[in-house]
């Protein structure tokens, strides 16, 4: 993808806020999660086979994910090209079964005016950490934003970006630059659950992360 074009065709370097290399660190954004209901609805999936992270060397213990949504050409694909073949440059991307069952979570992707790419349920559980590392390119400066919604968390998970830690709570919108590094502990005797998207970083998603820029 030009990193200058959105696949709506809106030009991003008309954007202010892009003429910023990376765009901010972090921020909460102002949509609203009906929390209790994602929850309900997350732990319906929680018999299904969740897939181990690909990336084994970036993580100590066990991390695991669920794909909902992945690159058109992988939907009849093994689960591992459906969470993991993120950076091929066909751009077209489809909602998986799993998602189709997942009326809530539906919604909440509803309420994102951006084109939307990945979409997973990611667990890290008790006791395991994702070392620090970074995802080269995934910021706004290109044209790229991940977003973290926590389903469940808990006060001893710990989330650093840039050596900051970013306090993320059950129910909250967050984004965050992942070419900066990020790293993760679970402290806590319980797994850590977040919905993550990625997104095509337009117009309307660079004001929602603008307007609630995070500072410790």
């Amino acid at each position: 993808m030009n990193p200058s074009i959105d696949l709506e065709g809106v030009v991003l370097a008309e954007v202010p806020e892009l003429a910023e290399a990376h765009g901010p660190l972090c921020s909460r954004l102002d949509i609203p999660v009906p929390i209790a209901a994602l929850q309900d609805e997350v732990s319906q999936l929680m018999e299904r086979d969740w897939l181990p992270h690909v990336n084994r060397g970036d993580y100590d213990g066990t991390w695991d994910v669920i794909p909902l949504r992945c690159q058109r050409q992988h939907v009849g694909a093994h689960p591992i090209l459906q969470g993991f073949a993120l950076n091929d440059p066909a751009q077209e991307w489809d909602d998986l079964p799993a998602l189709h069952a997942c009326p809530v979570i539906g919604q909440l992707l509803g309420q994102l005016a951006c084109p939307q790419k990945s979409v997973r349920l990611m667990r890290l559980h008790a006791g395991a950490s994702i070392r620090p590392h970074r995802d080269h390119g995934l910021h706004l400066g290109c044209g790229e934003a991940r977003l973290h919604v926590p389903v469940w968390t808990d006060p001893d998970v710990h989330f650093f970006v840039a050596g900051q830690e970013v306090p993320m709570r059950e129910g909250e919108f967050w984004y965050f630059n992942a070419d900066e590094e990020h790293a993760v502990v679970n402290h806590s005797r319980r797994a850590r659950t977040h919905l993550v998207v990625d997104c095509v970083a337009n117009p309307w998603l660079v004001r929602h992360i603008q307007e609630g820029v995070f500072r410790a």
